[in-house]
């Protein structure tokens, strides 16, 4: 029976009133924690999460290419810079979890990431689930102010009693939602919710292992990260390109050649190249991007690489690119952004994705969020997905308890 209009009303306000009281019951355990600081902590926590990564380092190393290397983790992603307050929290961010016990270590999927989604699929399956792709979402299906559903873009009509999002706020709520279901303020927090994409991606394949001359011969170096930006202030230039609308005419690139550990990644002898790089408007100079531009970006990076390794140009048998334009088109991330929005102290915590609805409940009764769009944020982790389950079996009146442990989860 579909709810009355009063009815709908009252529901959505106990949704706001419950996750609001859920925001001030997490402040309040914040606040608690944070007084259990010593006069030191609390102000090294507060210096931590409002200052730039450029000046933490700086209290702590002396080397430009040691603090260049280490600034990575504060930038990735972001439209901020190394000098940019609040870039310090974003790296805090990237030492999140553990590998095999060894807290804020990064790993290599055997197989490559899909070996991740491959992982939970199977568990899902496992369970019952049924997993659809090819199935364009257009449109999310209410009545009565109630989600029912979704409408595909062929026309098929998928109907439930929930809907859970994994599309970010701004998808979900400014293209698959009618505005006219939303509360007018709600709306207004999402159209103003940063997403800033930043990073431009490169898939390379390539006919042997590239040689660079910096490294000793058999070099372990080679299957870790590898970057050539050699001090904060070259990768700030880099930031300051984007500002202007522009790709970095001299990008900082994040190199890794997971073939090195993972041979079942390509053919015997043959090698695959993974280069995140940063920095990468989702437009140029305020207007869109054209395949002339997306192959100039390329070219750019290539073009650093080939700078410190002789002959690498030879080696590129294939080369997949994706600037903002192409991660927005393929994957659906708003703006290219790979967390569905930023990382500033602004859009964290109860304040992530709108003040009022951070517990992962919508404005629309029986529609989640549970993308990167919530807290925590972004990153091979699983947390938002975990937290927002949770959500949804208290409000089913079961008991969260009975899920994974969350030492479990991928």
């Amino acid at each position: 029976m579909p709810l009355h209009p009063a009815a709908f009303d009252a529901h959505r306000a106990w949704i706001h009133s419950r996750s609001s009281r859920a925001d001030i019951s997490e402040l309040l355990y914040l606040g608690k924690k944070f007084g259990e600081f010593s006069a030191h902590d609390m102000a090294q926590t507060l210096r931590f999460w409002t200052m730039s990564i450029s000046d933490f380092l700086d209290e702590y190393f002396e080397t430009d290419v040691i603090k260049a290397y280490l600034a990575l983790s504060g930038i990735i992603g972001t439209a901020l810079g190394p000098m940019s307050p609040g870039t310090a929290y974003v790296l805090l961010h990237h030492y999140m979890g553990e590998v095999d016990g060894s807290v804020g270590a990064w790993g290599y999927a055997r197989g490559g990431m899909g070996a991740v989604t491959q992982a939970l699929a199977s568990s899902f399956k496992a369970s019952g689930g049924t997993i659809r792709t090819g199935a364009d979402v257009a449109k999310v299906m209410t009545r009565s102010g109630r989600a029912t559903g979704v409408v595909l873009t062929d026309g098929e009509e998928v109907r439930g009693n929930l809907v859970v999002s994994n599309a970010d706020v701004k998808r979900t709520f400014l293209k698959l939602v009618e505005e006219d279901a939303l509360p007018e303020t709600f709306v207004h927090r999402v159209k103003h919710f940063k997403m800033r994409g930043s990073s431009g991606k490169l898939n390379i394949a390539l006919d042997s292992l590239p040689e660079f001359p910096a490294l000793p011969k058999n070099s372990s170096c080679i299957r870790g990260d590898l970057h050539f930006t050699d001090s904060m202030e070259r990768m700030e230039r880099a930031y300051d390109d984007w500002k202007g609308g522009r790709y970095s005419a001299d990008p900082f690139v994040d190199m890794v050649i997971p073939t090195t550990l993972d041979p079942t990644m390509a053919p015997p002898g043959k090698h695959f190249m993974s280069c995140f790089v940063q920095y990468c408007p989702p437009r140029i100079e305020s207007r869109d991007w054209t395949d002339a531009d997306r192959d100039a970006f390329a070219d750019t990076v290539v073009s650093q690489i080939a700078d410190y390794s002789p002959g690498f140009r030879d080696r590129i048998l294939h080369m997949e690119v994706h600037t903002p334009r192409e991660i927005e088109a393929e994957v659906g991330l708003t703006e290219g952004n790979i967390f569905q929005g930023e990382l500033t102290f602004d859009q964290l915590l109860f304040n992530r994705p709108v003040p009022g609805y951070a517990q992962y409940r919508t404005p629309v009764p029986g529609l989640y969020l549970c993308g990167s769009s919530t807290h925590p944020g972004g990153g091979v982790m699983g947390a938002p997905g975990r937290n927002a389950a949770a959500e949804i079996l208290r409000d089913l009146k079961l008991k969260p308890a009975e899920m994974s442990p969350a030492h479990d989860v991928i």
